[in-house]
């Protein structure tokens, strides 16, 4: 797929989300449409019952692969900078802990999910956020704003890389952090998984290698990157994945082909700093 291709997939099918509560992303998708199922989902790659309460409902659609803000250490005051906010979980998280007299901005490219999420801090009477709509490779942001960038499984869904991690490298003031959740590979994908757009769309076809995705950061001039925990995409959840059941279609993979594919995938949480000179 040319990347305008996978923008527009991509646009269209989180709007879709936005507007129905579907969640499509994460290791425990699922069909149904309720908040239960999202929780599930979120209980599931590491957010606590308490963090899900905390956050307006609506907030959560079980779109993630992790957990970064408890892993991020932010602290009180701090500018906070969400990558594919959706309908602003992560950003909620974040602004009870910087507080009052910090920020956090979400930037979004669909305009269906910065609506949904700008309605959420508006009914939970955050006035420490916002919103903005634009992309992860074309960051609406001046040069040094944010001490943390935080981001969950969006970056997969990106067709360029290397450039989300060179925006978010400049906006970064120097000596600010890096931390993501995403799915990355072990091993290259079929070429039928890696065509599929609804694949790509769940996230499976999207993902990088694991060394070329750190190489990606590193080449954008971050230091000190770790991989804090990798998680294994199970098989059986994968098997009962809608998004499985595209990749069955487009591709006529066997049940025991996709097996092997989720044992491909991992979720990593990785983090890393700009240096400060």
């Amino acid at each position: 797929m040319k990347r305008e291709d996978i923008k527009t997939v991509v646009k269209e099918a989180y709007a879709d989300i936005a507007r129905r509560g579907r969640p499509r992303c994460g290791p425990v998708a699922s069909c149904c449409e309720s908040v239960d199922v999202a929780q599930d989902v979120s209980t599931k790659v590491g957010y606590s019952e308490e963090e899900l309460h905390r956050v307006p409902e609506g907030a959560d659609l079980g779109l993630g692969c992790g957990n970064p803000v408890a892993l991020a250490s932010l602290r009180e005051g701090e500018t906070v900078l969400d990558l594919g906010s959706g309908a602003g979980l992560d950003v909620f998280l974040a602004a009870s802990t910087v507080g009052k007299n910090g920020r956090v901005i979400g930037v979004d490219m669909t305009a269906a999910m910065i609506e949904r999420a700008r309605e959420n801090a508006k009914r939970g009477k955050y006035e420490n956020v916002e919103f903005r709509l634009g992309e992860n490779e074309d960051l609406p942001l001046a040069d040094n704003t944010a001490d943390v960038v935080i981001s969950n499984c969006v970056i997969n869904l990106s067709p360029d890389k290397p450039r989300v991690f060179r925006e978010a490298f400049r906006v970064l003031k120097p000596g600010g952090r890096l931390m993501i959740s995403d799915l990355m590979l072990l091993r290259e994908l079929p070429d039928p998984v890696k065509r599929s757009v609804k694949a790509y769309v769940g996230c499976v076809a999207g993902a990088m290698l694991r060394e070329e995705y750190v190489g990606a950061i590193r080449a954008a001039g971050f230091r000190d990157i770790r991989i804090l925990q990798e998680v294994p995409f199970p098989p059986k959840f994968l098997a009962n994945d809608p998004t499985a059941k595209a990749i069955l279609e487009d591709s006529s993979l066997t049940i025991e082909e996709v097996r092997e594919i989720a044992s491909s995938v991992v979720s990593l949480r990785i983090s890393a700093v700009k240096p400060t000179a």
